[in-house]
C-alpha cells in the first residue's frame, strides 16, 4: 500500500490493511513517518516515504491548480523513495491512495499490477468532459499538465498521457457508498467495484457512552482539514446548547483554541478530535462538512445530516445527500444559530428523512465493506 499522511486518505483504507495483514499476507505500507503509528497498528510494516503535503499545518492552497501542483511536487520527491524501497523486493500487487501518484508510476516500472483504493468519487465516463475540462482552463493549468508530462516521461510509466494517469487505472475499488458517486450509471463497473465504506468493529478504543439524560444526540464535526472556523462553532453553541433534550457532542480539530468559543452549554462537550464513529452508531443527527468519510459514516449509521460544505469535493457531496432526501445543506456564511437550529429540527422531524436514511443505511452495509475488500484484492492477488 503506499499513500498520502492526509487523515481522510488514510483512515479509509486501515481496516482493509488491518484484515489482509490478519489473513496472513506480508503488507508493506509507504507513508510519511508522521502517520507510523496508524500504519504500524494494523499489523504492517512501514515503509517510511516522506511527503512534502502541508498536512501537519493544515495549511491547503484555496486554488485547485495550486493544490494540483502540491500534489505533483509530493510524487516527484516520493518517487526515488519508493524505488529505493521496492527495485530490490517489487510487491506482488500495489494498492494505492488516489493522492499518491508515485505508486502508479512504481507499479508500471515494475510491471506489476496495481488497484487504486479510492476514499471518494471515481471518474465516471464524461468526467474529463464535466470536470477535468473545467480544470485544464484554469491559470496555471497549462504549465501544471506540461510539467506532470514531462514527470510521467521521465518516470519511466508506461502510460505517459496525463489524462489517462490521472484517471482510473486498469482496477479500484471505491471505499465509499455507490449512493454517494456522481454519475453512478456511468461508471465502468469492469474497471470499479463499489465496497462501501470499510471498518473493523469497534474496540476499546473506539469507545463513547451516551448520556442518561439525553433524548438525542447531535455530533458536530468538520473532519480533519479545514477545522479552523470558530465563528461557527460559536453559531453551533447557540444554536444548540441549551436546547432541551438535547446533548451535543462537538469536534473543533487541532486548530482551534476553546477558549474562543466562549462560554460551554453544559449539555455541550467540546474535544479536538472524538471516536466519530462510535458517537454516530448512537446519534440521532449530524451535522458534517460532507467530507466522504463522513457522509459514508453517516449513511452506514443512517442519521439525518446537515452539510456545511468547506472545500473541495464537499460541496459536490453536500448537494448528493440533499438528493437523497437525508440532508440539508447549508454553506459556511448562511450558518446562523437560526438556520441551524431550524434545519435540525425540520430533519428529525420529518418521517420521508427517516425512511430514507433507513432504506440507505441497509444498502450501505449490504456493499460489504472491508471482508468483500479484502477478497476482492485475493483475488487480484491469484
Amino acid at each position: 500500500m503506499i499513500g498520502i499522511p492526509a487523515i481522510s486518505h488514510v483512515l479509509p483504507s486501515l481496516d482493509v490493511i488491518r484484515e489482509l495483514a490478519a489473513r496472513g499476507h506480508r503488507v508493506t505500507y509507504a507513508n510519511d513517518p508522521a502517520v507510523s503509528a496508524l500504519i504500524t497498528a494494523t499489523g504492517a510494516e512501514l515503509v517510511p516515504c516522506t511527503s512534502v503535503l502541508p498536512t501537519a499545518d493544515d495549511t491547503w492552497p484555496d486554488d485547485p491548480i495550486d493544490a494540483m501542483d502540491l500534489f505533483l511536487d509530493n510524487a516527484v520527491q516520493a518517487l526515488p523513495q519508493l524505488h529505493a524501497a521496492y527495485d530490490h523486493d517489487p510487491a506482488d500487487l500495489y494498492l494505492y491512495d488516489i493522492g499518491a501518484y508515485a505508486a502508479r508510476a512504481l507499479a508500471e516500472t515494475h510491471h506489476r499490477p496495481v488497484t487504486q483504493l479510492s476514499p471518494t468519487f471515481v471518474a465516471w465516463k464524461s468526467y474529463h468532459q464535466d470536470v477535468a475540462a473545467h480544470l485544464w482552463r484554469l491559470p496555471g493549468a497549462d504549465a501544471h499538465r506540461a510539467r506532470f508530462a514531462r514527470w510521467l516521461t521521465d518516470s519511466g510509466a508506461t502510460t505517459t498521457d496525463v489524462d489517462a494517469f490521472s484517471g482510473l487505472p486498469p482496477r479500484a475499488l471505491a471505499l465509499i457508498p455507490r449512493a454517494m458517486q456522481p454519475h453512478a450509471d456511468q461508471v465502468d463497473t469492469d474497471t470499479v467495484t463499489f465496497v462501501g465504506p470499510c471498518h473493523g468493529p469497534l474496540g476499546p478504543q473506539d469507545g463513547w457512552s451516551r448520556p442518561a439524560h439525553a433524548d438525542n444526540v447531535l455530533l458536530i464535526s468538520l473532519g480533519s482539514a479545514y477545522t479552523r472556523q470558530p465563528e461557527f462553532y460559536r453559531q453551533c453553541l447557540a444554536a444548540f446548547g441549551h436546547l432541551p433534550g438535547w446533548h451535543v457532542v462537538l469536534q473543533i480539530g487541532r486548530h482551534t483554541d476553546p477558549r474562543e468559543l466562549g462560554d460551554i452549554p453544559p449539555n455541550v462537550e467540546v474535544h479536538p478530535w472524538v471516536p466519530q464513529r462510535a458517537i454516530l452508531e448512537q446519534a440521532d443527527a449530524f451535522v458534517t462538512h460532507a467530507g466522504m468519510g463522513g457522509c459514508g459514516e453517516g449513511l452506514l449509521a443512517g442519521v439525518p445530516m446537515i452539510a456545511v460544505p468547506q472545500a473541495a469535493e464537499q460541496f459536490l457531496n453536500a448537494d448528493r445527500l440533499v438528493e437523497l432526501g437525508v440532508a440539508r445543506r447549508i454553506d459556511t456564511p448562511d450558518a446562523t444559530a437560526e438556520t441551524l437550529r431550524a434545519a435540525l429540527i425540520d430533519l428529525v422531524t420529518d418521517t420521508e428523512v427517516a425512511r430514507r436514511s433507513a432504506r440507505l443505511r441497509a444498502e450501505t452495509r449490504a456493499e460489504g465493506g472491508t471482508t468483500r475488500a479484502a477478497d476482492l484484492i485475493e483475488q487480484m492477488l491469484g
